[in-house]
């Protein structure tokens, strides 16, 4: 075998959520990676009666091709027309490949695609008194400047959850995978802000309900400066809880970041908790351990242990994380490093969303019974 595969599971009467981490190992070429990957995912919600609520795909540009093709051929049936989010990062230690992550779910219900303007981009999953979508590569390629893109990507997004009666407040968790980051980040925050500023996400009198959220340097294979994915609780209503500050961590948007440091949400089986990209930061929002690789990947470590912590959360609740490393060096220094955690890894290599931040963890729990 070439892939590990690490699959957490939590069930109820009503359904069973599954988290799959597929992640190459040693040197083998991607040709050889790509069949196993898939065909060992199918085979895993073959056995669990199971089907795709959710998939990224963490790759270099030069082998998306290859993996479209390969994932076309290995899911055969059961793919049904959803395109996962395909993120070009840079290569790392086990070469090309970075890894897939899947969330999938089993009951009684086959989930139902979302479709918008003609193309399924998402999913619903239904069980008694809960509803749960799903959106994957939400973009907006008409627009040719990144800021313009980014504002009719919340809006597409926007349209997607009317169709099915919800809005962004009843969204605990976005993804935003935003094109050379680096140059642009800044005005995505200001036309992230003012678009929940104006849904009343945020601001004097509102609840505060932004989205516990990842911003991270990774290109939508797709094509364009921003894509997006998002899930969202369409029933029971107003069952998500959003913190602002948890952990070690204060709230965001008092720098100019809409995005709450985490969440807690009803799921299909049971109550989910996301944490937000993480990274060495204090309580004032400045970086630390500036330069200093092992220091940052310490203390983001930390800080994503505190919100843990503070939700009650033990390791073993954690279902699904993702490590976003600036380079493979960061890479390297973080595989010395993460032995005393269990925690099921998938590490990219892609640019953080601060020059000097070379590290970032993002987080899934689910409460175990």
């Amino acid at each position: 075998m070439t892939v590990n595969f690490d699959t957490r599971s939590v069930e109820s009467s009503e359904a069973t959520e599954i988290y799959i981490s597929a992640t190459p190992e040693g040197d083998a070429p991607p040709q050889r990676q790509a069949p196993e990957i898939f065909s060992g995912i199918r085979e895993i919600l073959h056995t669990k009666a199971a089907y795709i609520l959710q998939e990224r795909v963490f790759a270099t540009g030069s082998v998306m091709e290859i993996i479209s093709g390969v994932r076309s051929k290995e899911y055969g049936d059961i793919d049904d027309g959803v395109a996962p989010s395909l993120l070009v990062g840079n290569e790392g230690v086990c070469g090309p490949i970075s890894g897939v992550q899947i969330h999938a779910v089993s009951g009684d219900n086959k989930p139902e695609a979302v479709i918008l303007e003609q193309n399924p981009c998402g999913r619903i999953f239904r069980v008694p008194g809960r509803a749960y979508l799903t959106l994957s590569n939400v973009s907006a390629q008409q627009a040719t400047q990144a800021g313009k893109q980014a504002q009719a990507m919340l809006e597409k997004a926007e349209a997607a959850l009317k169709q099915s009666g919800a809005d962004f407040l009843s969204v605990p968790r976005t993804w935003m995978w935003l094109t050379d980051i680096l140059s642009w980040y800044g005005e995505f925050n200001h036309v992230r802000n003012k678009f929940f500023t104006e849904r009343g996400l945020v601001g004097e009198g509102n609840r505060q309900s932004m989205p516990a959220s990842t911003g991270i340097g990774l290109s939508p294979a797709t094509g364009g400066s921003c894509a997006m994915d998002l899930t969202a609780v369409l029933e029971p209503p107003d069952s998500i809880q959003f913190l602002e500050a948890v952990g070690k961590q204060q709230c965001a948007f008092e720098y100019g970041s809409a995005f709450s440091r985490a969440s807690r949400a009803i799921t299909p089986a049971g109550e989910t908790v996301f944490v937000s990209g993480t990274a060495s930061i204090d309580a004032d929002g400045a970086t630390t351990n500036i330069g200093d690789t092992a220091g940052q990947i310490n203390t983001t470590i930390e800080n994503v242990r505190a919100v843990l912590r503070d939700m009650q959360c033990p390791d073993e609740d954690v279902v699904q994380v993702t490590a976003y490393c600036k380079t493979t060096e960061v890479e390297k220094t973080f595989f010395e490093l993460k032995n005393n955690l269990s925690w099921p890894w998938i590490t990219v290599i892609c640019d953080i969303c601060r020059d000097d931040l070379l590290f970032e963890i993002e987080a899934t729990a689910m409460f175990r019974k």
